[in-house]
């Protein structure tokens, strides 16, 4: 999804680092930008709960109607909302690409996989929504292996500080499966999902 605000303003409005590289920017100047960023602002309920709403969407660098579906489909299943949301994104091929260490960025991870880098079960896939099942695998195309961003990250450069649990990981072979459906506690989103249950379900 094309965005034309810089990453840094983004992260800077939404109170967190979106890639690596804001984190630096981030921790220089922790408050919105603009000429009142440093000012005190008013804040509401309402407020609140679209912060964290769109600090969800750009966690996953969603488009509205991608995460309104999602909560959509959550809101089906039998378990906690809020839980079966993460679940939802996070078994999104562009997500799990990303956790996997094959890309360093989840911005990355979406271009590998429109680009036909990636496979699934040995198919080529292309569509970074796709949703996956345990059991599935997701690797790096033969014919892409020797590329230069895939032999950094087979170096590990990439690799996650705390690895996913829900993958069975091998970055030397550039291969992942997903082991079962993730915890809301493994994944790494700075969120507090209830908000945005409580957001949409207004």
């Amino acid at each position: 999804m094309n965005q034309t605000r810089p990453k840094v303003k983004r992260s800077r409005a939404l109170g967190i680092p979106l890639t690596p590289k804001c984190v630096k920017y981030f921790e220089r100047r922790p408050f919105p930008p603009g000429q009142h960023g440093r000012a005190r602002r008013t804040t509401s309920d309402y407020k609140v709960r679209l912060l964290e709403k769109q600090r969800l969407k750009a966690q996953y660098d969603l488009r509205e109607v991608q995460l309104r579906s999602a909560f959509d489909r959550a809101v089906r299943r039998p378990g906690k909302t809020g839980e079966e949301l993460i679940v939802d994104l996070e078994t999104r091929l562009d997500a799990l690409v990303l956790r996997a260490g094959f890309a360093r960025t989840i911005y990355q991870a979406r271009q590998l996989v429109t680009h036909h880098h990636i496979t699934v079960n040995g198919r080529r896939l292309d569509r970074p929504s796709a949703r996956l099942r345990p059991g599935d695998v997701i690797a790096v195309s033969e014919r892409s292996r020797g590329k230069a961003p895939f032999v950094v990250a087979a170096a590990g450069a990439h690799a996650p500080e705390r690895p996913a649990p829900y993958l069975e990981v091998s970055l030397t072979g550039l291969t992942a499966r997903l082991a079962r459906p993730p915890l809301r506690s493994e994944v790494p989103v700075v969120c507090d999902v209830q908000l945005v249950v409580e957001y949409y379900s207004r």
